[in-house]
């Protein structure tokens, strides 16, 4: 039985090199140093090594990919919260890793608190219902059964009474 094989120092130099450039270039895309943060509900291309066989996820409550060809990744932020993203070759050698931090969505998204009851409204430019991770459960459910409704209607389905 052969003793296992100790990676070359041109490999380990590689990975290295890569592991310092990874950090670089979550920066150039607009994240603070090896963080990429995206905003929830909102979908941030990145790029991994060319190699990458394998995307990992952390908590995927909180995020999820979407591998694509050349090492480019289609990063969704899902609720807020942090947690990371590991790249894998086919071999399973860990190739990178970078945190995920999926932030609140966006500046145009009103919120009203009434007591311990909250809603969530798009204003862009005139207020609709636009239902957030934390807003009240009616309110949040009435919405969300409306959204519903009206895209089945649209899909062609039989929502809410309406027959074809």
């Amino acid at each position: 039985m052969r003793p296992p094989r100790r990676p070359s120092l041109l490999r380990v130099a590689r990975l290295l090199a890569f592991a310092l450039l990874v950090p670089a270039a979550a920066a150039a895309q607009g994240s603070d140093g090896a963080t990429v943060t995206v905003s929830v509900d909102n979908a941030k291309v990145i790029r991994l090594p060319e190699r990458t066989a394998t995307v990992i996820v952390g908590n995927p409550i909180i995020a999820d990919v979407s591998l694509q060809r050349n090492g480019i990744v289609i990063l969704t932020g899902k609720s807020f919260g942090s947690t990371n993203l590991i790249a894998l070759d086919a071999a399973g050698t860990m190739l990178a890793e970078s945190a995920i931090s999926v932030q609140a969505g966006s500046p145009t998204v009103v919120t009203v608190q009434r007591g311990l009851e909250r809603e969530s409204y798009s204003c862009t430019p005139a207020c609709q219902p636009a239902v957030q991770l934390g807003d009240a459960q009616r309110y949040f459910s009435e919405v969300s059964g409306q959204t519903g409704q009206r895209n089945s209607m649209a899909t062609g389905g039989t929502a809410g009474g309406a027959a074809r």
